[in-house]
């Protein structure tokens, strides 16, 4: 009987794929951003799509597409992951300036803040998972392939003016952050000010970054409170999943499969 009702649904599984695809999309505030962001050529090719509950807390700053323009290229609260379930906190602040090389994806509930006069850098394919925190308010660039895991936070500032007690001088409260080329960044890590990493790193979970790591050059493991060199010669194998990570990840590819 099983077999029977699954050679029964086969022919309308595309179409059930569809309309599960159509209302998982936050049409509303899809076409809001989009058309209040964007020029008209470049909204009406719906570059942005949200997904599920997302709060838009001040959308002040400034979008550049810095790359052919696709529908759905960028993904806000989209679902790529193991977990299915949202807990409806995705917020956007976009004071500044936030520049899109291609395609990039945020996960389910993650806080996006570009201060004013900040820049946030978003290379091809880069992209944060769920409950991610991204606050940016001096410049963040996430170079290609540069992907954050869950529940990470990338925070280029101290928020708190600090200062030396003895000497009063006051120390920089924010400084830019570089997360390089096919960068993984394992889960509940944390990227803060003046961190600068090579390309083809992988930076373990838990771990703390807060400086300059490219001197150990690539291909390297880093990891600890506060990060250090774990292991050379070890990456990623990008290439073997390059046919996995767009079928999931870009939204073309990803509606026929």
């Amino acid at each position: 009987m099983i077999k029977i009702l699954k050679v029964l649904y086969a022919p309308f599984r595309p179409i059930v794929k569809r309309l599960k695809f159509f209302f998982a999309v936050n049409w509303l505030k899809t076409l809001y951003f989009n058309f209040k962001m964007l020029p008209f050529s470049q909204a009406r090719q719906l570059p942005f799509y949200f997904y599920g509950s997302v709060k838009f807390s001040q959308l002040n700053g400034k979008v550049i597409i810095d790359a052919p323009v696709k529908r759905g290229m960028v993904g806000f609260g989209l679902q790529y992951e193991q977990t299915t379930r949202s807990k409806r906190t995705a917020e956007l602040i976009l004071k500044g300036q936030l520049i899109l090389r291609g395609y990039v994806q945020f996960g389910k509930d993650c806080f996006v803040l570009v201060g004013e006069n900040a820049v946030l850098d978003m290379g091809n394919m880069s992209g944060m998972a769920s409950d991610g925190k991204l606050i940016c308010t001096n410049h963040i660039t996430f170079k290609t392939y540069a992907r954050v895991g869950s529940e990470c936070q990338v925070i280029d500032t101290d928020f708190h003016q600090m200062i030396d007690t003895v000497t009063k001088e006051k120390f920089e409260m924010s400084k830019p952050i570089i997360i390089g080329a096919y960068n993984y960044v394992s889960r509940w890590s944390s990227i803060m000010k003046n961190t600068i990493t090579p390309n083809y790193c992988t930076i373990a979970s838990n771990t703390l970054c807060n400086k300059d790591y490219t001197s150990f050059g690539e291909n390297i493991l880093i990891g600890g409170i506060p990060a250090k060199l774990l292991k050379q010669n070890i990456s990623r194998d990008w290439e073997s999943e390059n046919d996995m990570m767009e079928r999931n990840l870009i939204l073309q590819k990803r509606q026929y499969h």
